[in-house]
């Protein structure tokens, strides 16, 4: 399997007008050229093991449009063999928007079976969201629609300003959700609640996502437009510290678990926790409690 350091790919992608560092943050562009629709940036010796994805198309609203894609998947790419990085926050560089969801105007452009395939190339983005190794966060401040819900949905968590505003709103456009929308949405929030919102395409604000359950916590907009940031930067802070592949064997057990009868979830619990036993973190943590200091997790 590819293992990719941080020294490795920071000097893979990083642009030369980047050598220099903005306070504590590592700026890591994929590649140099023209304006990029998705940054990754990587936070410094301070917050090591922290990453972050930002979504940068201004003029289309971060719509999913074929090189956002294109962009999206390399990132994930990087990030999943990075062992370094121990949780990743998805955000948006536009003002007021999370994401519109789909390009409408590229998808005009398509043929049917174009449509088809492209929609399921947007299923297997967000699988690939769902799935990378450590927590994702994502932080809404404005609008996630469609596509854009569809993506926060893919993560583990999700955090958003309370004037943010979400929906499926594919039926208001002669759709329905196909990027993976109609089945995290029911798994939670419950069967009910997803059908009335898909059914209805109706938008929610962050308040409401938070009383049922859509996001794990809603707070109020600041002046800078950066609350939902601010509050998934906390989360992540907390996450950062513990044992990680303590935390990678507790999403994978939940993830898989939840999709299979208890049974079959109590034997995957034990595949995951049989994996974590030989690890150097798990004798550091035992260690650390009866010499009674903090724990130095190492990831290994």
């Amino acid at each position: 399997m590819l293992r990719l350091s941080r020294t490795a790919v920071w000097l893979r992608t990083l642009p030369a007008e980047h050598l220099a560092t903005s306070g504590k943050i590592l700026s890591r562009s994929l590649s140099a050229g023209r304006k990029k629709d998705i940054l990754l940036h990587v936070h410094g010796e301070a917050n090591c093991g922290l990453a972050e994805i930002q979504m940068n198309r201004p003029h289309a609203k971060n719509a999913l449009g074929k090189v956002f894609v294109d962009e999206l998947y390399e990132t994930l790419d990087i990030l999943r063999y990075d062992e370094n990085v121990r949780v990743v926050i998805i955000k948006s560089n536009v003002k007021g928007v999370f994401c519109a969801g789909a390009d409408l105007k590229e998808r005009a452009q398509m043929t049917d079976s174009q449509a088809v395939h492209f929609v399921q190339r947007l299923r297997s983005l967000m699988d690939g969201i769902a799935s990378l190794p450590m927590p994702s966060i994502a932080a809404i401040e404005g609008y996630a629609l469609g596509g854009g819900l569809e993506l926060a949905l893919a993560c583990d968590l999700r955090v958003a300003a309370s004037c943010a505003k979400m929906g499926l709103i594919e039926t208001t456009r002669g759709l329905f959700p196909g990027a993976g929308g109609s089945q995290r949405l029911p798994r939670c929030i419950g069967v009910g609640r997803a059908k009335e919102l898909i059914f209805t395409g109706r938008q929610i604000d962050g308040q409401e996502a938070y009383s049922i359950g859509l996001v794990n916590h809603a707070v109020p907009q600041n002046e800078e437009g950066d609350a939902a940031y601010r509050r998934a930067l906390a989360l992540a802070e907390e996450i950062v510290p513990r044992a990680p592949i303590a935390v990678k064997m507790s999403k994978a057990a939940i993830n898989r678990g939840i999709e299979v009868d208890i049974a079959s979830g109590m034997a995957i619990e034990g595949m995951c926790y049989t994996l974590n036993i030989p690890t150097k973190d798990r004798r550091e943590g035992m260690a650390a409690f009866i010499e009674k200091r903090p724990p130095k997790f190492i990831g290994k």
